[in-house]
């Protein structure tokens, strides 16, 4: 479906010189969290870009994805970083007081994960995360989708060797996920019939297919608004596409000209109303904020 195009409205730069920013979380005081993946850190942004941005944990590797968890502890997917140093991926927690990072989960079912990229929290006091795989000198490794306890207690592979994951989310009622391909340019949604499990394991189904756009456009880590439309970090073409629930209508939300990023890997929401919109624009190492059409979902657990 072609897509229609929206340009974004008080877009203005928060932070800048950052070293490929992603995993942006919106904090309750109006401070914004960013990882730096080729930094391998986690970064406080003060509210409205006053201030310098500040590291507040060291991961190490490739820190990607992050989520505030039911502790209040930070939560982090962590592709393991560049190939050099890589010896595997990793989902991680780090208390925000303290930057103590701890390891949650680095295998499933004795599988090393591969690349960890982005995971989102259920109800049910669990998280949903993609692992991406990892793209090696002469080697591939899949990865996939999972769910996992948030106290650590056990990991599931829920879909393997999905082709690149990247975002996901969950819709308004909890009842389905949504995650993005990479590669494929490609937006799923499937129903979940109980914890950590979908209503069917597939990798490719037409039916769980809610869409897509068309040319040469990957999809990246994702954000669900309130009305349950879900809004994609779109590569090359540099926009946010958004998807209705229902995928009839398609609307890709453009930068200005002088902001214009090839990467835009992230979004997520805040305010008190949920209505600006935080962009991580990767290759220029800036993050924006602007107003956006509709309030985002009020996550699962906020601090």
């Amino acid at each position: 479906m072609e897509p229609s195009k929206r340009p974004l409205v008080d877009v203005r730069v928060v932070a800048e010189g950052l070293v490929f920013p992603e995993g942006p979380v919106a904090l309750d005081d109006g401070s914004l969290l960013v990882a730096e993946i080729r930094r391998g850190v986690v970064t406080r942004i003060p509210p409205d870009g006053t201030g310098r941005p500040e590291v507040v944990a060291e991961p190490g590797g490739g820190p990607n994805g992050m989520a505030i968890g039911p502790d209040g502890a930070l939560y982090v997917c962590n592709n393991g970083g560049a190939e050099a140093e890589y010896r595997g991926g990793r989902v991680e927690r780090v208390d925000l007081d303290t930057g103590k990072v701890e390891v949650l989960y680095e295998a499933c079912d004795g599988r090393r994960l591969a690349g960890p990229n982005d995971l989102v929290f259920d109800g049910d006091g669990g998280f949903w995360f993609t692992d991406t795989g990892k793209f090696l000198a002469d080697a591939r490794l899949y990865g996939g989708l999972f769910h996992a306890r948030a106290d650590g207690s056990g990991i599931v592979r829920v879909i393997d060797k999905v082709d690149a994951p990247n975002g996901i989310g969950l819709s308004p009622d909890g009842r389905t996920l949504y995650w993005a391909e990479t590669l494929s340019g490609r937006l799923y949604g499937r129903e979940i019939v109980g914890p950590g499990e979908l209503v069917h394991d597939r990798n490719h189904d037409p039916d769980s297919l809610v869409g897509s756009v068309p040319g040469v456009q990957m999809f990246d880590s994702l954000a669900v608004a309130a009305d349950g439309s879900v809004c994609v970090g779109t590569l090359i073409s540099g926009v946010v596409t958004q998807f209705s629930a229902d995928g009839g209508t398609v609307t890709q939300h453009t930068l200005p000209d002088d902001l214009f990023d090839p990467m835009v890997t992230n979004l997520c929401f805040g305010g008190p109303d949920r209505t600006t919109a935080y962009l991580t624009l990767s290759e220029t190492g800036r993050v924006v904020a602007c107003t956006w059409p509709t309030p985002g979902l009020a996550l699962e657990h906020r601090r």
